[in-house]
C-alpha cells in the first residue's frame, strides 16, 4: 500500500511539475564589412572587365546580390548614414567635414547591439566619424585615421594606429591590412560563445594605391592587387569563421562605401561599357555599390535582387534581426530589410533618398528626380541617365515626377540641416591644399 501511494504521488509530482523551459534561440553573430572606394565596376561578380575577386564571387553564388543598393558618394556621409540610419538633413552629415562633428547620440549602430547583448568590435576606418569607438557602444576597437593606410612610407612621418586607447606606431615592414585582420581574428576567438557584432570598414581599396605583400615586383595592376588582396582578406576572415564552426550563425553583409575613385574608374567598366558616375558625383555610380549578404540556409543561396535599398536600412534591418527595438524618440528613415534578405519577401521600399551637400535625388526603379527638378528616365542605368525635357508629356515620364516630386516634398530636405561646407561635399581644406600645391608648382617653375 505504502508503495502504491509513494508511487502516485511521484506520478502525480511528475504531471503537475512545469514543462523544462525551451532554450532561447541562439542569437546570429553579424558581421558587416565595408570595403573602402569600392564600386561595382570593381568586383567581378557584378561584370567588372578588369578586377578579379573570386571569394567574393562566392559569397555571391552562396548568398544574395544586390544590385540596387545606394549609399551617399563620399566615405563619411556614407558611413554617417550606416551608423546612424537617418538621412543626411536629418542628422547634419551632408559633407565631409560635418560627419566629423555629428553628435555621439547619433551614431547608434553598435549601442542597438550592445542593447541584445552583443560583443561589438569595430576595426579600421574611423577617422570620418566622430570620437572614439567606445564612446558610441563598441567593446574592442582598432582605428587609423584618414584613409588609404597601409605600409610606412619613408618619404612621410610614421603612420601609426589606435587600439583601445593606446596610440600604436606602425612598423616598417608592417601591412595594416594584416594587423587589423589579425585583430578581426582575436575579437572573434574570444568572444565565439556568444553573440559578436563585428564592423570591419576595410583600408582597401582607397588610394594611395600602393604594392600589397602579393604584389610582384613591378607589377603594372597595383590597383588589380589591392582587390585581389582584399578579396584575399576575405576568404581569410571565411576560413577563421569555418575553422570555429561559426559560420553556419552568420550573417556576413559585404559592402561598398561609395563608388569607384576617379582615379581608378576608367577601368572600372561592366561589358565594355563605361559606368555614369564615380565617387563623389551625384550620378548613378557615385552611390549604387556592390552588397552581398551570405548565411548558409538561411540567406537564398544564388539570388540576384534588383530591390531598392539604402544605408539606413541596415540598423532597422539588424534590430529585427537579433530582437530588439530602436531607441524612441528618434525618426530613423530605414526599412527593415530582413525579409528581403531571407527571401521571405520583397522589399516594401518604393524609392531611395540620396544628398551629397546641398545636392539630392530621390530614385525609384526606373525614374530619378533631383533637387533642381530634373527627372531622369533611368531604364538604361547603370550606363545611362536621360534627361527628360520639363515639358515632356509622355504619361509614364508625369507620372514619376508628379510621384517623386510627392516624395521631395514630404522629406523636405532644404527644410532640415543646412549644409555648411563649400557645395562639394568634400573637406573644406581639399581645394585650398590643391591650390597651394599648384601655387608652389608654379613658383618652382618661374625662371
Amino acid at each position: 500500500m505504502k508503495t502504491c501511494l509513494r508511487l502516485f504521488i511521484t506520478l502525480a509530482t511528475l504531471c503537475c511539475a512545469p514543462a523544462p523551459a525551451a532554450p532561447a534561440p541562439v542569437k546570429p553573430n553579424v558581421i558587416f564589412i565595408l570595403a573602402d572606394d569600392l564600386g561595382i565596376g570593381d568586383v567581378s561578380c557584378y561584370g567588372s572587365d578588369h578586377r578579379r575577386s573570386p571569394v567574393v564571387d562566392r559569397l555571391a553564388a552562396t548568398g544574395t546580390r544586390f544590385t540596387q543598393n545606394f549609399t551617399a558618394s563620399l566615405c563619411g556621409p556614407s558611413r554617417a548614414l550606416i551608423m546612424t540610419g537617418r538621412y543626411a538633413f536629418r542628422n547634419g552629415s551632408s559633407n565631409q567635414d560635418a560627419c566629423m562633428r555629428l553628435p555621439n547620440a547619433e551614431l547608434q549602430l553598435a549601442r542597438v547591439f550592445k542593447s541584445a547583448g552583443y560583443a561589438t568590435a569595430s576595426i579600421g576606418k574611423w577617422g570620418q566619424l566622430p570620437g572614439e569607438p567606445d564612446e558610441v557602444g563598441f567593446d574592442d576597437y582598432l582605428r587609423f585615421n584618414g584613409s588609404g593606410v597601409y605600409w610606412n612610407r619613408h618619404d612621410k612621418k610614421t603612420e601609426d594606429y589606435r587600439l583601445n586607447g593606446k596610440q600604436v606606431g606602425l612598423g616598417d615592414k608592417e601591412y595594416l591590412p594584416d594587423i587589423m585582420q589579425r585583430h578581426a581574428f582575436d575579437f572573434i576567438r574570444k568572444n565565439r560563445d556568444q553573440p559578436f557584432f563585428l564592423y570591419y570598414p576595410m583600408v582597401h581599396v582607397h588610394g594611395e594605391i600602393q604594392p600589397t605583400p602579393d604584389s610582384a615586383e613591378g607589377s603594372k595592376d597595383l590597383y588589380g592587387d589591392n582587390v585581389l588582396y582584399m578579396d584575399k582578406l576575405v576568404g581569410g576572415l571565411l576560413d577563421e569563421l569555418d575553422a570555429l564552426k561559426l559560420r553556419e550563425n552568420t550573417l556576413i553583409i559585404f559592402m561598398g562605401d561609395n563608388g569607384t575613385a576617379g582615379g581608378a574608374n576608367a577601368e572600372s567598366t561592366i561589358g565594355g561599357r563605361a559606368l555614369s558616375g564615380k565617387k563623389g558625383t551625384m550620378l548613378e555610380c557615385g552611390g549604387l555599390v556592390p552588397m552581398i549578404a551570405n548565411w548558409p540556409g538561411r540567406v537564398p543561396a544564388g539570388r540576384v535582387s534588383a530591390d531598392l535599398i539604402d544605408s539606413t536600412d541596415f540598423i532597422p534591418t539588424f534590430a529585427e534581426l537579433i530582437g530588439t527595438t530602436l531607441p524612441q524618440g528618434i525618426q530613423f528613415d530605414g526599412h527593415s530589410i530582413l525579409p528581403l534578405l531571407l527571401g521571405k519577401a520583397p522589399s516594401s521600399r518604393p524609392w531611395i533618398y540620396n544628398q551629397l551637400a546641398a545636392m539630392w535625388y530621390v530614385r525609384d526603379a526606373g525614374w530619378k528626380l533631383n533637387e533642381k527638378g530634373e527627372l531622369f528616365d533611368m531604364s538604361e542605368a547603370p550606363f545611362v541617365e536621360k534627361l527628360v525635357p520639363l515639358d515632356s508629356a509622355a504619361k509614364d515620364a508625369v507620372a514619376a515626377r508628379s510621384r517623386l516630386g510627392a516624395v521631395l516634398a514630404e522629406l523636405n530636405p532644404a527644410g532640415g540641416v543646412p549644409d555648411a561646407g563649400d557645395g562639394t561635399g568634400r573637406h573644406a581644406n581639399k581645394a585650398k591644399k590643391k591650390a597651394a600645391k599648384a601655387k608652389k608648382s608654379t613658383a618652382g617653375e618661374a625662371p
